[in-house]
């Protein structure tokens, strides 16, 4: 299955809706429990919106990447070269 690109203003709607489930446990109900059952969704996500617009803002709301930084299980370089090697030259 394809994995969906979200465009630049998908984002940003994703962002404010996001804004929006915090500014309402802030400013209308008081209740951060309350605000999650009526959005559906977890405290935990809740918090982590929370303090990803206490720290960075409106851009911290944005949708990211889930792709691994590093692979801990990459192939030596030596050892791609001798493969390489090794198929060019007996297969």
């Amino acid at each position: 299955m394809a994995e969906r690109v979200w465009s630049e203003k998908d984002l940003v709607r994703r962002a404010d809706r996001r804004l929006a489930v915090v500014r309402h446990a802030e400013e209308v109900s008081g209740n951060v429990a309350a605000t999650c059952r009526y959005f559906g969704i977890s405290r935990n996500i809740f918090y982590r919106w929370k303090r990803r617009w206490e720290d960075e803002g409106l851009d911290g709301l944005k949708d990211r990447s889930s792709a691994p930084l590093h692979c801990p299980t990459i192939t030596h370089p030596q050892v791609v070269e001798k493969i390489i090697h090794l198929r060019q030259h007996y297969h």
